[in-house]
């Protein structure tokens, strides 16, 4: 059974940086994608970043350029970078394993970005 746990979340001011770890429990195919989604108050829950076994990252284009995906892989954890948080970077942040045609997800670490 996988489990993922993520930790990192916190209350954080305008342009602060954050970083968020998913760990993993259990086996998780390969090749598989992990992926940050986050869900904000009242909206739906929005892709952040991917990275796939053989590292390659994609971005949501808002968030080019502030937020680094990485993984290693030797610990089953997988990071998220953000800097320069802005307000509207508040939401609650997933973690999510795809191995098809397995999908895991996290419960989910807040992130508050507020003065």
């Amino acid at each position: 059974q996988v489990q993922l746990v993520e930790s990192g979340g916190g209350l954080v001011q305008p342009g602060g940086s954050l970083r968020l770890s998913c760990a993993a429990s259990g086996s998780i195919s390969r090749p598989n994608i992990m992926a940050w989604y986050r869900q904000a108050p009242g909206k739906q829950r929005e892709l952040v970043a991917t990275i796939t076994t053989g590292g390659y990252t994609s971005y949501a284009d808002s968030l080019k350029g502030r937020f680094t995906i990485s993984r290693d892989s030797a610990k089953n954890t997988v990071y998220l970078q953000m800097n320069s948080l802005k307000p509207e970077d508040t939401a609650v942040y997933y973690c999510n394993a795809n191995s098809y045609p397995n999908q895991y997800w996290g419960q989910g670490t807040q992130v508050t970005v507020s003065s």
